[in-house]
């Protein structure tokens, strides 16, 4: 896969088997993902996202030249801006998270006035 290849990848067709959609509107797509000890993914591109840990994991993030080896507990949130990589769980338990991703112009103001309550 080349680099510009990479960037384009959607998490949720590269990488299927490990990230599904679980909500998603005008303006975040919510991913769960999951994975087990050992387990890889192909290169692939989130937008700015807040990752939630659903379980604590140890894993090592790649991105070109760049190697990121991380250990996380459960129930952490963390800000994550764009990038493009690939993962591994390099630890010896299941990676369970949640991403919620970002869309269009953080700055934009709604045209309309938001429904009051959950949707």
């Amino acid at each position: 896969m080349t680099q510009d290849e990479a960037e384009a990848a959607d998490p949720v067709g590269s990488n299927p088997e490990h990230y599904r959609v679980v909500f998603e509107n005008e303006r975040v797509r919510v991913l769960e993902y999951r994975d087990e000890p050992g387990d890889e993914t192909s290169p692939h591109r989130h937008p700015d996202s807040v990752m939630v840990t659903l379980s604590g994991f140890r894993r090592r993030l790649s991105s070109g030249d760049r190697v990121l080896d991380t250990v996380l507990d459960a129930g952490e949130a963390r800000w994550l801006p764009a990038q493009t990589h690939s993962g591994e769980n390099t630890g010896a338990t299941p990676t369970h998270a949640i991403f919620v991703e970002l869309k269009g112009d953080p700055l934009a103001t709604p045209t309309v006035a938001p429904p009051l309550g959950p949707s």
